[in-house]
């Protein structure tokens, strides 16, 4: 099992609400023991080569929102009601840990097999998510008191995965999209569902240091 530990990522966001539940989260990671860890999905390396690799994902719980309008407007706006969620600012209870990456999905009209994606497409609509730490289950966590925040379970699956650097730009996010679907053309590999992109790095890290990533799910060989 490969388990990496890096702090979780948002774009830069320009509403003070939201800025200060980024300053929450900065307090939340750094504010404890030195020896403290953003949890991420556990997943198995099958594969690796180069910046390629093959994942086998275990099942995981998401918190979700979805919003109207742009990748990056989407990918802001988001994060304050699932932060409220989390650190127990609209319920009772107590605070979930936060862990990494954040994500995001365009909610299409058919069923998607891939749970969290992203495309380029400013008239989308798009569902940002949080993964919850994997002590958690279905009947253990706390029920969201705001309905626009839903709570989703999705099963193992296998991963191609690219990483890339970069801001998160329409382009960047393209390009990296297209250098994955290559590579997995090249294996003869069948996905299954859109692209997923991940963001794992806060937004005051600069851009040619951040961890991103585009995975696809995997059909069945």
């Amino acid at each position: 099992m490969v388990v990496h530990k890096h702090l979780p990522g948002v774009s830069v966001v320009m509403n003070k609400a939201v800025r200060t539940m980024i300053l929450a989260l900065a307090v939340t990671i750094w504010g404890g023991s030195p020896a403290m860890a953003t949890e991420e999905p556990a997943f198995t390396l099958v594969k690796k080569i180069g910046n390629f690799e093959l994942r086998d994902y275990e099942p995981v719980i998401v918190a979700e929102v979805t919003l109207q309008g742009g990748a990056e407007r989407a990918r802001n706006s988001g994060f304050q009601p699932l932060a409220d969620y989390i650190f127990a600012k609209d319920r009772k209870g107590p605070q979930i840990a936060m862990t990494a990456p954040v994500t995001q999905a365009p909610r299409e009209q058919i069923a998607m097999t891939a749970p969290v994606t992203q495309r380029a497409d400013s008239s989308s609509s798009w569902t940002v998510g949080f993964t919850m730490p994997a002590e958690y289950t279905m009947k253990t966590l706390p029920a969201p008191v705001n309905p626009d925040v839903k709570l989703v379970p999705y099963p193992a699956k296998r991963m191609a995965v690219v990483r890339f650097t970069g801001g998160g730009s329409a382009g960047e996010m393209e390009q990296a999209r297209s250098d994955l679907m290559k590579q997995v053309a090249a294996l003869g590999l069948t996905p299954v569902g859109a692209p997923v992109f991940a963001f794992y790095d806060p937004p005051w890290t600069l851009p040619f240091f951040r961890r991103n990533e585009v995975m696809v799910e995997l059909g069945n060989p």
